[in-house]
């Protein structure tokens, strides 16, 4: 339910922007104001001393801490209801027009201008007293704006009240009067609004409200309890100080605010029935108040100042927490830890985590000893040999090893550190990160895999093309027979590295390669191409595309492709041999070509269709020289 009311708060009173903008209206807050500070003012003149004499003036409270939680937008509003408000109960307690509308110019002038002083010197948006400065500079501001107003408010109650007093004595009454009314009461209304955007937790509020009561009890006791000799206004200040120390440490700054409303309420009460201590040791009236007075600001000024540092004490724990949960995130995210080994002791402090990447328990850090245990044995022969050569001069280094986790798992590690020493050049402690450089390592030891293959097989391909060319050679014939026999050889292996290339060497599409090998020649009117979805891997991929080429220029040459009604047809499946894989069986017909005579000249393509499948794949090569065209079965052993 609490959470509920947290989340319609902040949903209906926005954390940014002057607040009276978005959920009060103008007309609104200027009855609001007329009638609390009609209400309090009325209050407070019923239950004065004696004629214009107050222990404190709670009106002027109202009007400064609405427009100082308010903002500059309501400056008009709260202006016009402190002018209605008081000019109401100056006229309802027998004042005249001129002494009232001179009261109420002033004190909406001193809000006014407390207000403004603020604002220009301090912030816009004065949400809380929770800092120092801002503690201080309301201090200030108070008492400029109740000072700057006592002018209005010597000329005002010499119309209304006595003319005989001296000005300077009502001038004082008028300054300590305003402003323990804002100290008293304007930071609660400011704390109010900004917990409206910021509730308190549920623990706050109960423990909070205990502390409220305890400050309560305890001006109590001190006003009505103590025996009369021990009764001095100091010991108010005193007997609180503990209990607004626990407000201040464990509470939001409106806690603080709410206790120094209730001391002052409770003294204002004692001393205007002179109940307790206030009502049977001061003599005078004068020294009463002032007495009062005294007690409320030195409440106030202690209430304020603990509250303001604790609050900043809690931010900048806040913020430091927050910036190490993005620093040990950010740690996290690079696989990088940083430590700190003493070398005297052995201890380790490392970053939080440290345990996530070393696989150890949180709760059971490695020591130096244990973590060295871990490292590899060949590694670390290296780490100390690198130990060994640092010096004062020569204190930083960087170096990789392998760590072996809890879980089993290997890992790699480098360590940029710098060690540190003492005055006779002994290793004291040693300072760094470890970066997780694992993935790293493995992407080398790929590298270099693929780099060795492909060295092997830009080997096997240079050898490869010698063959085809010293092969081509031996075949006789002019230059030019020379030249087009090697280029189309060639041209058939680059199509098959294409093929490769494009899957990453992982394999060829068996229906793409074919088309590949015969595209320079097939049509829909003289090739049919049909068989399963296979793929072959690199080896099976070269061998078959050469054979393919040989097959291929035999048939433009001599065969079914060297005439306009020859067809070659090249189909495959899949079939299980005795060991329980499959074998890719390709048939190569030919039909409707010149006759084939029974005596063929054997020569480089016919030996390779014969000789590279069953050499290097381990395959079976049946090649038959029909009178009605090549036929060619070719069987593969297949992955």
């Amino acid at each position: 339910m609490l959470e509920s009311l947290r989340k319609h708060v902040r949903q209906q009173v926005p954390a940014d922007g002057p607040p009276i903008r978005q959920w009060v209206s103008p007309f609104a807050l200027t009855v609001g104001v007329g009638v609390a500070y009609f209400l309090t003012a009325r209050l407070t003149l019923l239950v004065m001393t004696q004629p214009g004499v107050a222990v404190f003036w709670p009106a002027a409270g109202v009007s400064s801490g609405t427009l100082i939680a308010l903002g500059p937008a309501a400056r008009w509003p709260v202006a016009v209801g402190v002018l209605v408000g008081n000019t109401t109960a100056g006229l309802v307690s027998d004042l005249g027009i001129l002494s009232s509308s001179i009261f109420a110019l002033s004190d909406a002038g001193e809000a006014l201008l407390v207000a403004w002083i603020i604002e220009h010197h301090v912030s816009s948006d004065f949400s809380s007293l929770g800092r120092l400065n801002h503690g201080l500079a309301f201090l200030v501001a108070t008492i400029v704006g109740t000072a700057v107003s006592g002018v209005g408010g010597v000329l005002a109650y010499k119309l209304g009240y006595n003319p005989e007093v001296p000005a300077w004595i009502v001038w004082l009454q008028w300054i300590g009067s305003d402003a323990i009314g804002i100290i008293a009461v304007a930071p609660l209304i400011i704390g109010f609004v900004a917990a409206f955007r910021t509730p308190p937790s549920r623990r706050e509020l109960i423990e909070g409200a205990a502390a409220l009561m305890v400050v309560a009890a305890i001006a109590g006791i001190v006003i009505f309890m103590l025996p009369p000799e021990w009764w001095e206004m100091a010991v108010v200040v005193v007997l609180l100080f503990p209990t607004l120390l626990w407000i201040a440490a464990r509470c939001q700054p409106i806690f603080a605010s709410a206790a120094v409303f209730i001391v002052s309420f409770v003294v204002m009460a004692m001393v205007t029935f002179k109940l307790g201590n206030f009502g049977d040791i001061t003599p005078s009236v004068i020294d009463t108040v002032v007495s009062a007075q005294v007690t409320i600001l030195g409440t106030a000024f202690c209430a304020f100042t603990l509250s303001a540092l604790f609050a900043e004490r809690r931010q900048q724990e806040a913020m430091l927490a927050e910036s190490e949960t993005r620093l040990q995130e950010a740690l996290a995210v690079g696989g990088v830890m940083a430590f700190e080994w003493d070398a005297g002791t052995d201890l380790v402090q490392r970053s939080s985590n440290s345990a996530q990447l070393l696989g150890h328990d949180p709760q059971r850090p490695l020591d130096g000893k244990s973590f060295l245990a871990r490292v590899n044995a060949d590694d670390l022969v290296r780490m100390k040999g690198l130990w060994s050569t640092l010096s004062r001069n020569n204190c930083t280094y960087a170096i990789a090893y392998r760590f072996l986790r809890f879980d089993g798992r290997e890992i790699w590690l480098q360590d940029t550190s710098k060690a540190e020493f003492d005055d006779a050049g002994k290793l004291v402690r040693v300072k760094g990160t470890g970066l997780d450089i694992t993935e790293r390592k493995r992407a080398e030891q790929h590298q270099k895999i693929l780099m060795d293959e492909l060295d092997h097989r830009v080997r096997n391909v240079l050898a490869r093309v010698a063959a085809v060319a010293d092969s081509t050679r031996q075949g006789g014939g002019a230059t030019d027979e020379f030249i087009r026999s090697y280029n189309g050889r060639i041209q058939s292996m680059a199509a098959a590295h294409t093929l490769l290339s494009e899957t990453g060497w992982h394999g060829a599409d068996l229906a793409a390669l074919v088309r590949k090998q015969l595209a320079p020649y097939a049509t829909d009117a003289n090739m049919t191409i049909a068989g399963t979805d296979t793929m072959l891997g690199a080896p099976a991929t070269q061998a078959v595309a050469m054979v393919l080429h040989e097959l291929v220029t035999n048939a433009v040459k001599y065969g079914a492709l060297s005439v306009s009604d020859g067809r070659v047809s090249v189909s495959w499946e899949r079939k299980l041999n005795t060991s329980a894989t499959k074998n890719l069986i390709l048939v190569w017909r030919e039909a409707g070509g010149p006759p084939v005579t029974s005596k063929v000249q054997s020569g480089y393509g016919t030996d390779l269709i014969r000789n590279l499948i069953p050499h290097e794949l381990g395959g079976a090569v049946d090649l038959v020289f029909a009178a009605e065209g090549v036929n060619c079965r070719i069987e593969v052993p297949i992955k």
